[in-house]
């Protein structure tokens, strides 16, 4: 549970810190051709809110008076002289920027039909200040991004590991085996590149590539790849494509579980359940899901308890000669060896803390000077923008839509402990995500009012209130669809369907 307020207050923070400066984008440029904006929400504000002022000071500052006037429900009501209300909604889907005299989610066409333009409405300004009122979100989450890149790394610098460190080599799925890669191969890139760490760049560059090279048995060998690899099934398939040995090493055991009733320590090695042997917690993490897919299928309690109990084979205090760097290392085949009987836990878990990879690999630090560190984060940044781009053309496939995610699948992208690095490379991925999908030419994103304003712009022709009108509850309707998709999704997969 605290794990997940973690996350909560960390995505949290992320979103407003983005909802604020997209929204503040638009609202700068609306001020700087004298534009009003009426409101300024951070947070959807449906029905209610949960703070909300009018700027009454700062134009107390100014001198000026606060004029109101009443509607003819008889409510209270401000003109243009009234400034902006300010305010925090209790939803935090976003936020909005209520710019007088535009067509969106806040005002109508018939609406502003009824009423003469004003000097000071968005439909009276020229065509450009129009557009960079529209683009002015998606430039500052886009400059965000790379402003916070570079401070990160000028702050942290960076740490990886380099794959040509991985001495143990990876272990390969049965379709990457089929292409030639064998267990234990070191990947050192391809056709298009030196590789330097594990990530999903090294996965693309391998969807594209027509060879391969791998370190194997200490001599450099070529592996020829097709060209047209599917880096969605690549991430998806269980086992994925390829992945670091990381061996069955318990780095600690939980008190009351079902490890430390059955004695096992930290320290020990799992090297095989009921009989089937695993030389890393990817493959034990194979195993369980096979004994998951037969849980599922139990039709008594007792068939439930036969399949959690398991037997494990365990090494001693053992660490193996391929992991020479451990303490006190000790081949495998001399360490004194337990069949261990445990039942686990209804969520099959066993109860102790998986080893990493950073147990075996010291990782590569690398640190930024100021002036090292802009260009760092800005090549970066557009790196990032490039990966995301690319990939979104797997959301168009059923595996695609499957992986869609809402709220609930950002949130967990957070990590589990509050970590300042992590969360500013979150929160500039995110400004990127922001800043890519409004500028998409969807009417109701920001890419759909800049491309209405480049039809003009063209054409020399203001398209009628009434088409975008239309234009408008269209792309509006299509976003609802895809939230509602992205989020279903989202209880799908803590229901374990999907």
């Amino acid at each position: 549970m605290e794990t997940f307020w973690i996350k909560t207050l960390q995505f949290l923070l992320s979103i407003t810190i983005l909802v604020a400066l997209h929204e503040g984008g638009h609202f700068f440029f609306a001020k700087l051709f004298k534009t009003r904006v009426s409101r300024f929400y951070i947070f959807a504000n449906f029905k209610f809110h949960i703070w909300s002022s009018y700027d009454n000071w700062w134009r107390k500052l100014r001198g000026k008076k606060l004029i109101t006037e009443r509607g003819e429900d008889g409510n209270k009501k401000y003109n243009e002289e009234a400034g902006t209300e300010y305010g925090l909604g209790w939803l935090p889907i976003g936020g909005y920027c209520q710019i007088d005299g535009m067509v969106d989610e806040t005002q109508s066409a018939d609406d502003l039909a009824k009423k003469p333009v004003q000097p000071w409405e968005f439909r009276s300004k020229k065509a450009y200040q129009r557009l960079l009122i529209m683009a002015g979100g998606v430039m500052v989450n886009f400059f965000l991004a790379l402003i916070i890149y570079s401070a990160v790394f000028y702050t942290w610098g960076e740490d990886f590991i380099a794959l040509k460190d991985m001495k143990s080599g990876m272990k390969f799925n049965s379709s990457a085996k089929a292409l030639g890669f064998k267990d234990g191969d070191i990947l050192l890139g391809t056709d298009q590149g030196d590789f330097r760490e594990f990530s999903t760049d090294m996965f693309r560059d391998l969807t594209t590539a027509r060879e391969a090279y791998v370190l194997r048995n200490g001599k450099k060998t070529a592996v020829a790849l097709p060209g047209d690899l599917d880096l969605l099934q690549m991430l998806k398939s269980d086992p994925v494509f390829v992945r670091p040995l990381v061996p069955c090493d318990i780095d600690s055991v939980l008190v009351g579980t079902p490890a430390a009733k059955a004695g096992i320590r930290k320290g020990d090695k799992i090297i095989a359940i009921n009989g089937k042997p695993v030389d890393s917690w990817n493959a034990f993490a194979y195993q369980i899901g096979v004994l998951e897919d037969r849980l599922m299928a139990a039709e008594t309690a007792k068939d439930s308890l036969k399949i959690r109990t398991v037997q494990l084979v365990v090494a001693r205090d053992a660490s193996s000669v391929l992991y020479p760097s451990a303490a006190k290392a000790i081949p495998l085949e001399s360490a004194v060896k337990d069949t261990i009987t445990l039942v686990m836990t209804p969520k099959l878990k066993i109860g102790v803390g998986e080893s990493n990879i950073f147990s075996y690999y010291k990782p590569t630090h690398v640190s930024y000077g100021i002036v090292e560190s802009v260009p760092a984060g800005i090549n970066y940044g557009i790196d990032v923008l490039k990966g995301y781009v690319g990939d979104l053309k797997y959301l168009f496939s059923a595996d695609g839509a499957k992986n869609l995610g809402g709220f609930g699948a950002i949130g967990s992208m957070f990590p589990p402990v509050w970590d300042w690095s992590m969360f500013w490379r979150m929160t500039a991925f995110l400004s990127i995500i922001l800043a890519f999908m409004n500028i998409i030419p969807i009417p109701g994103l920001d890419g759909g009012h800049i491309l209405i304003l480049l039809m003009e712009v063209v054409t020399g022709k203001t398209p009628s209130l009434r088409f975008q009108q239309i234009a408008q509850n269209i792309g509006m309707g299509l976003l609802l669809l895809l939230m509602l998709v992205a989020n279903f999704n989202d209880v799908l997969r803590v229901l374990g369907l999907m």
